[in-house]
């Protein structure tokens, strides 16, 4: 490697991934400066719902690694300074922090600027042009420590949340602010979990509603009631209002892209950067994490689908790359994702893997599909919960190409054997007849999974 200056733009999963892996395989003759627009580093968003819920102690413990834990290692770690533009004839990166404007050069660079949360239109004051109060996304460790102070000043500790969308932020916070008290109504503009079919959405929806939770769904939050600049309702695009004292943001994330001149750089229609499969996006700049696309592995077609997952490997291919290039790959994203809805009676798993229906519809790919219940654990087992188990496969080839689960505790993780099968081109066959673990407090003598294969491939 011949460069001695790599520059980083973002702090977490992706830069942080890709700055300490360059380093390792560099050794110390290779300089390495990471840029971060907050003062934060090296968390897990996706914790932040149960920090909130009470199940992580406090912000701290969702910090795998800290700022003096980087520096230690010889990165030069600037919190406060946030990129506005690059150079790539000069070889700058310019940025703003407290200092004023800040011009940097670099031999190799790395965009792993992240996401943003949604922020609609309605949620923001225009005459001040911030979120009205009691309105708020969940998105950084900032935003997770603000919703603590938010619900604990609600009156007499029990006030009305509205989660405007049902996705996975928008199901895990509808659980945090169950458990603490207070009335919860989801609205959704299609239905809950909709990155599952509609049949095992279903299934969440009525759970979620038999824990307390009001779901609207079918209908998006359209503008706010607000007095005094602070929220007391929410409209959906009905007309119908729903009483609000905090409004959660849960409308998905948008690539940090806005700095950079896309029409020069690879990238999708929604702002996400395009980067080959070792990482590289141009001569001398990389690019990994939420602020990228990715190709999907089933239909080869580039798909936003940001998780932190996907950014550890991205910037560790990233990091080994730009010292010895060709040695890795970054072979695809399937989609396997998981979460739970725990509150009230009910405790549910929800997990899912390669394509629904509707996307491989899209695709122009033809499946068949079934659902199968049984039981997480042996039914004479105590730990033995309800388990739906949908299958979809291609009949012409009878390989798998989707997978999605419902059900109660050690359900969800279950996804990772159709994943593994899915990564790995394999039939529902194959699937019915692997060498799965057996013991009756995890499993029946067939594993539910295996059932729900063998019964697909019957069908075929």
């Amino acid at each position: 490697m011949s460069a001695t200056r790599l520059l980083v733009i973002g702090a977490d999963a992706a830069g942080m991934s890709a700055a300490h892996q360059a380093l390792r395989t560099a050794g110390p003759g290779l300089a390495v400066t990471v840029l971060e627009a907050t003062g934060d580093t090296s968390y897990s968003a996706c914790g932040i719902p149960y920090w909130i819920a009470g199940d992580v102690p406090g912000g701290d413990a969702l910090v795998a690694r800290t700022a003096e834990q980087h520096r230690a290692a010889g990165i030069d770690l600037r919190f406060g300074a946030t990129a506005t533009a690059i150079d790539r004839q000069a070889g700058t990166v310019t940025y703003q922090d407290a200092g004023g404007e800040q011009v940097l050069g670099y031999d190799e660079l790395v965009i792993a600027t992240g996401a943003s949360a949604v922020v609609r239109d309605w949620a923001v004051d225009p005459g001040t042009g911030r979120r009205y109060a009691g309105v708020a996304p969940v998105k950084t460790l900032a935003d997770g420590a603000a919703w603590l102070d938010l619900l604990a000043g609600l009156p007499g500790g029990a006030g009305r949340v509205v989660v405007a969308g049902g996705g996975y932020i928008g199901v895990e916070m509808a659980e945090a602010a169950r458990r603490r008290g207070h009335e919860v109504t989801v609205i959704t503009r299609t239905r809950v979990m909709s990155s599952l079919d509609p049949d095992l959405s279903a299934r969440v929806e009525a759970g979620m509603r038999a824990a307390g939770v009001r779901v609207v769904t079918g209908s998006p939050v359209v503008r706010l009631d607000v007095a005094g600049g602070r929220v007391r309702g929410a409209y959906t695009a009905e007309g119908e209002r729903h009483p609000a004292d905090l409004v959660v943001l849960a409308l998905g994330v948008t690539p940090n892209t806005g700095f950079l001149d896309l029409g020069k750089l690879p990238s999708g229609p929604g702002g996400g950067l395009r980067p080959e499969p070792d990482g590289s996006l141009a001569d001398g700049i990389w690019a990994a994490g939420d602020c990228c696309e990715a190709r999907h592995r089933l239909t080869g077609t580039w798909t936003y689908l940001p998780l932190g997952t996907h950014a550890n490997k991205q910037g560790r291919i990233v990091g080994t790359n730009l010292v010895t290039p060709g040695t890795l790959r970054f072979g695809g994203v399937l989609g396997t994702a998981i979460t739970r809805f725990a509150a009230g009676p009910t405790y549910l798993e929800i997990a899912r893997t390669g394509l629904n229906e509707h996307e491989a519809a899209a695709a122009g790919i033809e499946v068949a599909a079934l659902v199968t219940e049984g039981s997480t654990a042996s039914g004479y087992m105590s730990e033995a919960d309800p388990i739906a188990v949908k299958l979809l496969a291609s009949p012409s080839d009878r390989r798998l190409v989707g997978a999605q689960i419902v059900g109660g505790r050690g359900a969800g993780k279950r996804i990772d054997t159709v994943a593994t099968s899915l990564w790995h081109g394999a039939t529902v066959d194959d699937l019915a007849w692997s060498d799965l673990s057996y013991a009756p407090p995890f499993s029946t003598a067939w594993e539910i999974v295996q059932i729900a294969a063998r019964r697909l491939a019957e069908r075929l």
